[in-house]
């Protein structure tokens, strides 16, 4: 059986609406499920807003069961915006680094399928290059591969609102992720 790339035309990035905080920089990052991705970056100084979403894939305005019945290519992902004075995109990805296992694919813990892979979503030419030269040197203190794609920014679709800082309204505290 030959299964089709799903990636391979991924969704055009539509207009944004509006732009983050003034002087604020986008960061999007995948690392499993998407609430204790979105937890993390929430306690990082100098993150100003986040939103959970998906990205990645190849159909517009998903919901989250297509997301899951894996019919969408799409990632859940994690949009960050935050104050490049208060923390650096370098820092971030020390964060992104922390709080996931980068070498299992489409899997964190007990959560699988595609759309829990590992993926740094870059938004220019700076983010792919810190980001490349970020995996390069996380490599070094790893035995297995790094399997984190990292890609240009495309459209990013944000999650239904049930989905946004769900630990906050829930009490939890973590997802069924691998933190190493």
């Amino acid at each position: 059986m030959k299964l089709r790339n799903r990636n391979a035309n991924p969704a055009p990035a539509p207009p944004f609406e509006g732009h983050g905080p003034d002087g604020a920089a986008r960061a999007t990052f995948a690392a499993g499920c998407f609430w204790g991705v979105e937890a993390a970056f929430r306690q990082v100084h100098g993150v100003l807003r986040t939103a959970v979403g998906y990205t990645g894939g190849d159909v517009a305005d998903p919901t989250y069961g297509q997301v899951c019945r894996h019919r969408t290519g799409h990632a859940e992902a994690v949009e960050v915006w935050f104050d490049p004075a208060q923390v650096s995109y370098a820092e971030l990805l020390q964060t992104f680094w922390r709080i996931h296992n980068p070498t299992t694919r489409n899997r964190q813990g007990l959560d699988f399928g595609n759309q829990y892979r590992s993926a740094i979503f870059c938004h220019d030419a700076g983010q792919l290059e810190a980001a490349t030269a970020s995996r390069d040197a996380e490599q070094q203190s790893l035995k297995r591969q790094i399997v984190t794609q990292i890609v240009p920014a495309s459209a990013f679709y944000r999650a239904e609102e049930y989905h946004q800082r769900y630990f906050e309204k829930h009490g939890h505290a973590a997802c069924a992720t691998t933190i190493r």
